[in-house]
């Protein structure tokens, strides 16, 4: 089903755009040709799809996101969005993205509109010695203290990391995005990655979970993760534990994010006996009362089996798209390096 142009009238003739088979002059062919490849389609509103329409926007493509949840609905929204690489792979990869977006955040946390800052994240193991790997030694990691562990873990490190928060840093990217000329489109169900606006000579993935219907691609599997909302606590570090259960407790300015979980699961419905877990869990590791739950969300982490898809490739009809998918829990963490790599690969053509 062919969707409807959304951003205004083409300068095309509707019958060039659709029918293949348009008598048209060479000249013209060449000027379409020529103009379809600055026009953008981005398939997804998260933070992988903001984060790859800033960066073509901002270089003068002509960007438009279409997607089927934006904002608030988006899994993205739901995530604690702590800088950490995690359920992701191949990890070489992941490392070399993550390192990327570290670069552009840092710098990020100077402007309060952002929501981005940095903040002592303490990683612990609840049994033998923590190893601290060498990404994060790249970056200033040291052991903490035995004062410092709390009872319930062995050991841990600190290392200091972005942070950004949901609540204000997509509206910023989303803000980014529309003044350098973009438009996003949410509600728009897409069945196939070729109904995406006709007029655009490449196409980007960014639809996360949804590419298992979309391609379809089975090696995606949604990774249910849910947080509960509490008021804010007496500490000013992140904790996170990756041991199962896992376990992460993230300041931020007006609320506290308590995790978690990592279920193959599509169930987006708060479960209230994990709250009741993940509650008990994080304030017996923090050393406090726990406290009143504000909210409880749960979003669909997309992980991919055999790796984050990101590389160049044709659809049916024969247009570019650049695959950007398959983050896992690092989407945050990955985003700008990610979509760096889709914007060379969409220069090199």
């Amino acid at each position: 089903m062919r969707r409807p142009r959304l951003d205004g009238v083409s300068p095309y003739p509707k019958d060039v755009l659709i029918r293949r088979s348009h008598p048209i002059s060479r000249l013209m062919a060449l000027l379409l040709k020529e103009a379809m490849s600055k026009q953008i389609a981005i398939v997804g509103a998260g933070v992988s799809g903001l984060t790859c329409g800033v960066l073509f926007a901002e270089r003068g493509y002509r960007t438009t996101i279409f997607a089927a949840e934006t904002g608030d609905q988006t899994t993205s929204a739901v995530a604690a969005a702590i800088w950490f690489p995690y359920d992701a792979a191949p990890l070489d990869a992941v490392i070399a993205w993550a390192l990327e977006t570290y670069e552009v955040l840092q710098p990020l946390g100077a402007d309060p509109a952002s929501g981005v800052s940095m903040i002592e994240q303490r990683a612990f193991t609840r049994a033998g010695e923590l190893a601290i790997p060498e990404w994060a030694v790249s970056l200033g990691a040291r052991r903490l203290p035995a004062a410092d562990v709390p009872r319930a873990f062995s050991s841990g490190y600190t290392l200091a990391v972005p942070l950004t928060d949901t609540t204000q840093y997509l509206p910023y990217l989303t803000k980014r995005f529309r003044n350098a000329g973009g438009e996003i489109y949410g509600g728009i169900h897409l069945e196939n990655l070729e109904e995406a606006a006709l007029d655009c000579g490449l196409v980007v993935n960014c639809s996360g979970v949804g590419a298992r219907t979309l391609l379809p691609d089975r090696e995606v599997e949604p990774h249910r993760g849910q947080v509960v909302l509490v008021p804010g606590i007496p500490h000013s570090h992140a904790t996170v534990c990756d041991d199962p259960p896992l376990m992460y407790a993230i300041p931020r300015a007006d609320d506290c994010v308590f995790g978690g979980s990592n279920d193959p699961s599509a169930d987006r419905n708060p479960d209230p006996a994990l709250s009741a877990r993940i509650v008990a869990e994080c304030s017996r590791a923090l050393e406090i009362e726990p406290p009143s739950v504000l909210r409880e969300r749960v979003g669909l982490r997309p992980f991919r089996r055999s790796g984050i898809c990101l590389r160049a490739d044709r659809l049916r009809d024969g247009r570019r798209v650049i695959h950007n998918y398959g983050h896992g829990g690092s989407g945050f963490t990955l985003s700008w390096g990610c979509a760096g790599a889709v914007l060379a690969l969409a220069d090199s053509a």
